[in-house]
């Protein structure tokens, strides 16, 4: 089974070379990596292109990237990987496994890149809930079969939530694989904006999402002025 592994990407220079650097040895292993950039004013583009075996150009908003590369990917089985995020070694084996042993989708746990303690509580209290709802985040390499995503018509293209809201999809099909190896997210966003105070701003949005509350609203709230 082939992994098409697609990178969503905005104004990420400064992340884009390490990332896909690392998925090299699963290039050289036979799998694909498409990046789907959505208008970066940066090199994000010209950067990725010797790295990748497809760069895309998209309108901006995750879930219209992912999207884009779904419909050009080439493998059987699908991983969305965010340009700030290292797998862990031998993710594809781990991830085809998962999906010969009868999953349909999965995610991996997550570990935030930072040092400080209490990101330790975060991404503990991250993967509890995702193993406890079967609700994944975009951090953690949501991953499943290309029929299992044919099935629920991708992600929602919503500005926001699009992960939360593929999952519900996705969970009428199955219940995730849940992958302990994690992968290694960028923490910036949690000490950018202070750890506690993005620990309430998510929390309140979720409760928000759930609630009803339009997206296009929510993510106006979580990136104020940002494009897509």
């Amino acid at each position: 089974m082939r992994l098409s592994i697609i990178v969503p990407a905005l104004d990420e220079s400064a992340a884009i070379v390490p990332t896909l650097g690392a998925l090299q040895p699963l290039r050289a292993a036979g799998h694909e990596v498409i990046v789907v950039d959505g208008g970066s004013r940066d090199a994000t583009a010209t950067m990725a292109a010797p790295l990748a075996d497809r760069v895309l150009r998209s309108p901006p908003g995750r879930a219209l990237q992912m999207n884009a590369g779904l419909r050009a990917a080439r493998g059987e089985a699908l991983l969305f990987l965010h340009a700030d995020t290292r797998l862990p070694p031998g993710a594809d084996d781990r991830v085809l496994a998962a999906l010969a042993a009868g999953a349909c989708w999965g995610r991996f746990d997550v570990r935030l890149s930072g040092r400080r303690p209490l990101l330790r509580v975060v991404e503990r209290l991250m993967n509890l809930r995702s193993r406890l709802t079967g609700i994944a985040t975009g951090d953690q390499a949501i991953f499943g079969t290309v029929t299992a995503f044919a099935a629920v018509g991708g992600f929602p293209e919503l500005p926001l939530m699009e992960d939360v809201a593929v999952s519900r999809r996705l969970k009428r099909l199955g219940r995730p694989a849940c992958l302990r190896p994690p992968v290694v997210t960028s923490s910036r966003r949690w000490e950018q904006r202070g750890i506690l105070r993005t620990i309430a701003l998510m929390w309140l949005l979720r409760l928000a999402f759930a609630l009803g509350v339009p997206a296009a609203w929510l993510a106006r709230v979580y990136h104020p002025g940002r494009r897509g």
